[in-house]
């Protein structure tokens, strides 16, 4: 079970930083379509950039893995929200969802 949650840390990690910086135009376009503002976007976006950091520190450093995947998974419940909130279909649902749910294999894991 620990080698799962490593990867699992690591996937959710390296899902984040891939989209928050290669992928940035997509987010801009999500953003704009949720109705929400830059500055909520660029708070969203280096809260993830930082807590995708400490899951990946915390493959070395199990003590860092609770709180981040907890408030990792909580931003992902609220990408599922405004995705429902502007009715997306599944697909666009699909990343988030899945990031969720490896956020709580890594809680489930962790506690």
């Amino acid at each position: 079970m620990e080698n799962l949650t490593q990867v699992s840390q690591i996937i959710v990690a390296l899902a984040v930083g891939y989209v928050w910086t290669f992928r940035f135009h997509n987010v801009l376009k999500e953003f704009e379509q949720f109705g929400l503002n830059d500055l909520t976007r660029n708070i969203v976006g280096t809260t993830k950039i930082a807590l995708a950091t400490l899951l990946a520190t915390s493959v070395w450093y199990p003590s860092l893995t609770l709180i981040p995947a907890i408030l990792m998974g909580l931003f992902m419940v609220g990408a599922q929200y405004f995705h429902f909130k502007i009715k997306n279909p599944f697909s666009k649902h699909l990343p988030s969802l899945i990031l969720l749910v490896l956020c709580g294999l890594i809680v489930y894991s962790t506690i």
